[in-house]
């Protein structure tokens, strides 16, 4: 397959910007079962999350709109372009994982920095906090750029939303009180908060669970994420992982089974920086492994789980670093 650069340029020129020049844009063709990915044997290979990488990279570099005033810029001040998709504009429209199937998100093309990415869900969820320092301590750094002045703060956002309107407090005891509920949600979409100094607006926004008694038995809490924008490349795994990480505490909280996680998306992107690095991935080649979260059993309580009691299990680092290293990802602030 081809990634139509040329496409790209003319419209870049229109708007007064350099053009973009690529080592290759050719990428292989996708073969799937719908489930996963097919090498040329008809074999299956990677992860579920893998399958579904492929396709939506696919589908924003052959059909993605570039957008003509961008909020974020560079750091050398340039604007920061994206290619993306509104949502029903993919296919699929949701990414749907059964993980008591053994389905999961995560994905091979790259290493997926998974113990960050729980750090941070801890530190909005737990903690309830926007402290940079905070969440130093679980090794996280990547939120250094949206710094409200020199507070070490982002501002009235996430955590702080958390906090200020008790919302996890609130699901689980709507949960353990009402179990059938359909009014279990959060929201870190709240239009008051934003009339405060905050570093971004939630992109990850909106969570809803809903417990099933299955006819084995057994009861399975379903949760999905609703996303207002995805940063693709760089951020969408890492954004499924640590909320299916949620949904999985949440879980041993009530003490039932993890059923299926739901991912969805208004609007996902690829920025123009980003594009080699995307047709990277297409080229790539995933590694069959059997991704598990598993967490301290020791641990029942939401609010006793540390980051080290969250442990990514059948999954081979090594390999995987060897196979498809560690790319690098210009930040677009």
């Amino acid at each position: 397959m081809e990634f139509n650069l040329e496409r790209l340029n003319k419209k870049k020129i229109e708007l007064g910007e350099k053009p973009l020049i690529l080592k290759t844009t050719a990428y292989k063709d996708i073969i799937t079962d719908g489930t996963y990915l097919l090498d040329s044997n008809g074999n299956r290979i990677g992860t579920k999350g893998d399958m579904y990488t492929k396709i939506l990279l696919n589908d924003i570099l052959q059909r993605g709109c570039l957008d003509h005033n961008p909020r974020p810029h560079y750091v050398d001040g340039e604007p920061a372009h994206t290619l993306s998709l509104n949502h029903g504009q993919t296919s699929p429209v949701a990414l749907t994982y059964d993980i008591s199937k053994g389905e999961s998100p995560f994905i091979t093309l790259r290493p997926i920095a998974v113990k960050g990415a729980t750090g941070e869900l801890l530190w909005i969820y737990q903690d309830q906090t926007t402290d940079l320092e905070k969440l130093k301590e679980y090794g996280v750094t990547w939120w250094d750029s949206w710094e409200i002045g020199d507070t070490r703060s982002i501002g009235a956002t996430y955590g702080d939303t958390v906090s200020r309107y008790d919302l996890m407090n609130k699901l689980l005891k709507s949960l353990e009180k009402d179990p059938d509920g359909r009014r279990n949600i959060i929201s870190l979409w709240q239009e008051e908060q934003f009339n405060l100094p905050h570093g971004l607006k939630p992109c990850a926004y909106l969570t809803t669970f809903n417990i099933r008694h299955e006819w084995d038995g057994k009861d399975y809490l379903d949760m999905s994420l609703k996303q207002r924008s995805s940063d693709f490349c760089v951020a969408g795994c890492i954004n499924q992982m640590q909320y299916l990480i949620f949904q999985h505490l949440v879980a041993r909280h009530l003490g039932v089974e993890v059923g299926q996680f739901t991912w969805q998306f208004d609007n996902i992107q690829i920025y123009d920086r980003h594009i080699e690095q995307a047709i990277e991935m297409l080229n790539r080649d995933p590694v069959t492994c059997d991704p598990r979260i598993v967490i301290n059993e020791e641990k029942k309580n939401f609010y006793d789980i540390r980051q080290e009691d969250v442990k990514l299990e059948g999954v081979p680092r090594q390999r995987i670093r060897e196979i498809n290293p560690k790319l690098d990802f210009e930040v677009a602030i």
